[in-house]
């Protein structure tokens, strides 16, 4: 049965019988129901320009998720500090540290790394604030990373300077464990910072401290770097095109992160690349993902790879939600919201 825009080609968010009917009333107010008007460029145009252009998205997205964070009331029963880790570069990193009270003497760490393709966000954002409080609520300690990006207002750092501060992050979390509380560690992350968890994995396993986080979980993962294909192993990309995001945005934001291509079959930096045997060996992970995002798939097939690779994997695929729209609508879909802050901590907690 043909799905989307495969059924439709003028499909959206607002039409599609499968969107959760909150979750387009949420999108409704902000006119991001329907699909936005392309941007003129390409991942040819000059890189000024796209670097102009995720400038914008960083300030217009990060508005709208400014007012959806604000909605949803802070748990009660958790403390915030923040901590400022040495960087590879010589550079300064801010974690943000969150736990709840009253917690046992060590309790499960998840390492967060955002969103935002890699290029735009910041892990001081309310929305990620409010993200990782929920999610420390839970019973784990939850350090946010504050990373360097390759476009907007922490940039622009091309790869590998945003991996590095994540892997430096980690490998501070795990020197520190004792102090901060924390029994052992795992990686999570949506989107860009999806991207980010699983390339950190390869990183680590390259690198020989493989064995110094328990598990991985990417959500929404942005790993293929093939969004202008034509892929007809990947049909989301063409199925959920524009369904609050679009191809031709993952596009141009991956195209600040590696601007010449150098690394375009480098598996730490497109996590899509690895080989079967990079894929070897790595610890359990899991791999959600949303069934009205065009990234949909590519999560799909990267899970499906590593289960043939003899890696624990769990593939979760949240119903009637767009790209990380389980964690965008913590007030409009707050069952939604709850299962997957539940479902990070679980695996987490699991892995003890």
């Amino acid at each position: 049965m043909l799905l989307g825009r495969h059924a439709d080609p003028d499909a959206t968010l607002g039409t599609d019988p499968r969107s959760d009917p909150r979750m387009v009333a949420a999108f409704a107010r902000f006119g991001l129901e329907g699909r936005l008007p392309p941007s003129g460029l390409s991942v040819d145009s000059p890189l000024d320009e796209r670097y102009a252009y995720a400038a914008m998205s960083e300030q217009g997205m990060g508005a709208i998720f400014d007012v959806l964070a604000a909605e949803l009331p802070s748990p009660e029963g958790v403390a915030t500090t923040t901590s400022m880790v040495p960087g590879p570069d010589g550079n300064d990193i801010t974690v943000y540290i969150s736990r709840p009270d009253g917690g046992q003497a060590a309790m499960p760490g998840v390492v967060h790394l955002h969103g935002g393709g890699m290029a735009i966000a910041s892990a001081g954002d309310l929305a990620y604030v409010k993200l990782r409080e929920h999610l420390a609520v839970n019973g784990v300690v939850v350090v946010g990373v504050e990373f360097r990006n390759s476009g907007g207002k922490l940039g622009p750092h091309p790869f590998p300077a945003g991996l590095d501060d994540c892997a430096a992050a980690a490998r501070w979390v795990s020197a520190h464990r004792a102090e901060l509380g924390i029994s052992h560690i795992v990686v999570s992350g949506e989107s860009g910072g999806g991207n980010l968890t699983l390339t950190l994995a390869h990183k680590a396993k390259r690198e020989g401290w493989i064995g110094e986080i328990a598990g991985f979980y990417a959500q929404c993962p942005y790993i293929s770097n093939r969004w202008l294909e034509d892929c007809e192993d990947l049909p989301s990309l063409k199925e959920n095109d524009g369904y609050f995001v679009s191809c031709e945005q993952l596009a141009l934001l991956g195209s600040l992160y590696d601007p010449d291509g150098t690394h375009a079959h480098d598996a730490t930096c497109w996590a899509s690349m690895a080989t079967d045997e990079e894929l070897r060996g790595l610890p359990p992970h899991v791999i959600s993902v949303n069934e009205l995002d065009p990234l949909r798939d590519e999560g799909l097939q990267y899970y499906r790879r590593l289960l043939r690779a003899g890696v624990p994997a769990v593939g979760r695929i949240v119903a009637g939600t767009c790209h990380g729209g389980d964690l965008l609508f913590g007030h409009a879909l707050p069952d939604v919201f709850a299962a997957s802050m539940r479902d990070v901590s679980g695996f987490a907690t699991s892995l003890g």
